[in-house]
């Protein structure tokens, strides 16, 4: 076709007259043609772009060591991802999303993707692009820290697994080649060698170094980096100018000078010859610095800001040298403080301390122009369904503190939407459900309170403790359990127990007491053998079944008059109500 238009052309300046119908021509080549005019952003252009970022984390990456269908999308505790959440994100001042996909558990033993998988990543990564976000798509738990991963940081492995993995990276390319400028790939995750070792190569290994297979380590992650451009460079169409990511050894940040060895990931890490030309590759790490000191495991007290601070201008002046000085610019792919994936985390217990923390980092990293990439929290669990924020001020911290303020974005909260209750059936003897999910410190929170919709039958549910086993009954409709001494420094779990099958309960709030007298809200979840529903009671009036009408004048949302209103929400007497 597009010789064809220029043959046309070539004859019409043949004849001098046609001039003028040439010019007009070349136009509407421009109009029409415009993609083959139009290059790609740089790599560092594409950085500054994206903003602020995020991780849909314990989502499409949740897996397990066999065989999976699409359902593994809920396996670790996340709804089904839906545009809405996207939305929410734009809204709230994010600018980038990135997308962790967990392969090997979707993939024959031919090395082919199940395609109910591929387009199911697909979907998601469509939520993102269409409202217009930066994505990046990855390899994600098919490295880390176990035998279950089939990528490890070792020469030997890379050999043996290289076909597979060139095998997967052409099949995500294939997939996603007409996408435009912001979707980008990101090679592979945390890959450790075959010590699992964090901090640096061989860190696990007798003595804490060997040099040897250190060596071999990041011979084997420049490998990989290398293999990864190649193969998505040659399967054409906008692949050839993509940005590309690729991680240094375990995605380390090379933070810390209590060892000699922690810049070694940077330094050793190489840019990859590419074909797209310099300006189109970014290095990725991860940082989750520790904002507490401790000693023997416990937590003793705040580190001094000043302190903290350092550790992060030390870091970036490492990223500086050995990354970005080599050609390319940096993000931090995941970031927040060491505990952000703990039952109690530095928001819940230190909140402050951890804001001042917060700023700092995002207003560093922008100005020496490394892009950052919250870790999973923000919106978690249900909340991401309705959606909603459950760290709606930290969301509102990250984004002024890269753009100044936060004027003109939005951060809902279930408060704005309306009162959340959970209607949980007991289907067994002894069937239980979560209060809390995860480590509780007994040092810093005092106790759980549990409030009902109304008083429980005598000896129906009852308080069970994690991991004493100890039992206290609920007697009222507002429960309060006081944590005392022989429960131990730490709390596994609390549950709400019933004593037989069948029990049905509402719970309306849960509240984890801190040791000031604050509260905490909790969500609830089933442990095992019951069932849960959770509902927003709003403004409208919840009604079980058909309201009584004394006056037959009600009507539907369209202004239409019913004479028996069912399954729906209706107005009456200029209020809404809901029939069932």
């Amino acid at each position: 076709m597009i010789y064809f238009v220029y043959l046309r052309l070539y004859n019409l300046t043949k004849n001098p007259m046609s001039k003028k119908r040439f010019l007009i021509a070349c136009m509407f080549m421009a109009v029409l043609f415009p993609i083959h005019a139009q290059s790609f952003e740089t790599a560092t252009e594409a950085v500054k772009n994206m903003g602020v970022g995020w991780n849909l984390g314990n989502t499409l990456d949740a897996c397990s060591d066999s065989r999976q269908g699409v359902e593994s999308e809920n396996y670790w505790g996340q709804p089904h991802t839906k545009p809405e959440l996207m939305k929410m994100m734009k809204e709230a001042g994010f600018g980038a999303i990135r997308v962790p996909v967990t392969w090997m558990n979707h993939m024959d033993s031919s090395n082919k993707v199940d395609a109910e998988w591929m387009k199911r990543v697909h979907e998601v990564v469509d939520y993102v692009i269409d409202q217009g976000l930066y994505c990046i798509v990855n390899i994600h738990h098919d490295t880390g820290d176990g035998n279950t991963h089939w990528l490890h940081a070792s020469t030997n492995t890379y050999n043996n697994v290289k076909a597979r993995y060139e095998s997967l990276w052409q099949q995500i390319a294939e997939e996603f080649k007409d996408y435009g400028e912001k979707l980008l790939f990101e090679s592979y995750n945390e890959m450790l060698d075959e010590y699992n070792s964090w901090c640096f190569a061989s860190f696990a290994a007798s003595g804490n170094y060997n040099a040897i297979d250190a060596a071999d380590a990041y011979a084997a992650i420049n490998n990989y980096a290398q293999n990864f451009v190649d193969v998505v460079r040659a399967t054409g169409g906008n692949n050839t100018k993509r940005n590309l990511i690729v991680n240094t050894y375990g995605a380390c940040s090379g933070s810390g000078t209590w060892n000699t060895h922690l810049k070694d990931p940077l330094k050793e890490m190489k840019y990859p010859t590419d074909n797209a030309g310099n300006g189109h590759i970014i290095f990725e790490v991860h940082s989750y610095p520790s904002i507490v000191n401790t000693k023997d495991g416990v937590i003793t007290g705040n580190r001094p800001l000043n302190e903290i601070r350092n550790e992060i201008d030390d870091m970036i002046s490492a990223l500086k040298t050995y990354l970005i000085a080599k050609g390319a610019p940096v993000i931090i792919g995941e970031w927040g403080t060491s505990n952000v994936d703990k039952a109690e985390t530095d928001y819940d217990a230190r909140r402050s301390h951890m804001f001042s923390f917060v700023e700092y980092f995002v207003q560093k990293t922008k100005e020496n122009g490394i892009g950052t990439f919250y870790w999973m929290g923000l919106t978690n669990g249900t909340n991401r369904s309705v959606p909603v924020f459950n760290q709606a001020d930290l969301a509102e911290a990250i984004v002024k503190a890269y753009y100044g303020n936060t004027d003109g974005y939005k951060f809902p909260t279930r408060d704005d939407l309306g009162t959340t209750i959970y209607e949980v059936t007991f289907n067994s003897l002894w069937s239980e459900l979560n209060l809390t999910n995860g480590n509780v410190s007994t040092s810093t929170n005092k106790g759980i309170e549990l409030e009902l919709e109304e008083e429980p039958a005598p000896g129906a549910f009852q308080f069970k403790v994690y991991d004493t086993r100890k039992i206290i009954p609920i007697t009222a409709a507002t429960s309060t359990l006081t944590f005392t001494s022989d429960m131990g420094a730490t709390i596994s779990r609390v549950t709400l127990q019933s004593r037989q099958a069948g029990n049905e309960a509402v719970v309306k709030n849960v509240y984890l007491i801190k040791s000031d007298g604050t509260k905490q809200k909790m969500e609830v979840s089933a442990f095992w053998g019951c069932s849960v529903t959770e509902k927003i009671i709003t403004g409208i009036r919840q009604l079980t079944q058909n309201p009584t009408i004394s006056n037959p004048r009600v009507y539907n949302l369209k202004g239409q008059q019913v004479t028996n209103p069912q399954h729906g929400i209706f107005i009456q007497n200029g209020r809404k109500f809901v029939a069932k």
